[in-house]
């Protein structure tokens, strides 16, 4: 079935442990539990610098810094002043080679106009054995400046390409309720699917159980039709 040939693309980047929707935190939590000596984080897309606060509960020692391009509709409306904040210009990080343990990343990757030359820059910044999470688009509709929607596949392809490596990939919100989002205008409610397992992916775990399918089945066909997915990215 397709959800095979998914695993036989991506292979071991699909895992088996569970099948759960996750958000961008699953694999920063991951990172900064296994890693005690994450000091410096990079919000890569930082828009308002809303991550800020999460960082600062995992760890108040933690370095963040907000990369971002000089003006966006998040970043127009940024008001806080507790935080450290750089522009760039959507390709150049100006931050050193080998200075970053932590880069996070959140539906901004498909807002990027060269995501090769961007993620060059992961690479550079990051030191070697540092992580490279978040969250990015796959069959999502426009939203605000993204230029791509990316194919799991695609995306590892560009990953390594950059000589990274993809650890872990993870289903996040399904397509179809982000098409139905959309169509009714955004409706507020529609914000417990990102939290809590969004319907379609739903429906393909009770298949997935009905067929006594494991987890690394059912992980695959959510990815096969997620509008988001959340990723674990590693420089060697």
């Amino acid at each position: 079935m397709v959800a095979v040939e998914v695993r036989d693309l991506l292979g071991r980047c699909v895992p088996n442990d569970h099948s759960r929707q996750v958000v961008p935190e699953y694999f920063a939590d991951y990172v900064l539990s296994h890693n005690p000596n994450v000091h410096t984080v990079v919000d890569l897309g930082s828009g308002t610098g809303g991550s800020v606060d999460y960082f600062r509960k995992k760890n108040p020692r933690i370095q963040w810094i907000g990369v971002d391009i000089t003006w966006s509709p998040e970043v127009s409306s940024r008001t806080r002043k507790d935080a450290q904040f750089i522009t760039y210009d959507g390709t150049r990080v100006p931050l050193r080679d080998n200075s970053v343990d932590l880069i996070y990343c959140v539906q901004a990757l498909q807002c990027a106009a060269h995501p090769r030359e961007v993620l060059k820059e992961v690479h550079r910044t990051l030191k070697p054995g540092g992580y490279f999470v978040g969250a990015t688009a796959q069959l999502e509709p426009l939203t605000v400046f993204s230029y791509w929607n990316y194919t799991v596949y695609g995306f590892f392809k560009i990953v390594s390409d950059a000589g990274l490596e993809l650890v872990e990939i993870r289903p996040s919100i399904d397509s179809l309720t982000l098409i139905v989002r959309r169509g009714l205008r955004r409706p507020a409610f529609f914000k417990v699917f990102w939290t809590h397992e969004s319907p379609l992916n739903f429906l393909i775990g009770v298949l997935g159980r009905l067929l006594r399918k494991n987890h690394a089945w059912i992980n695959s066909f959510k990815l096969l039709f997620c509008g988001q997915f959340c990723f674990l990215v590693r420089k060697p």
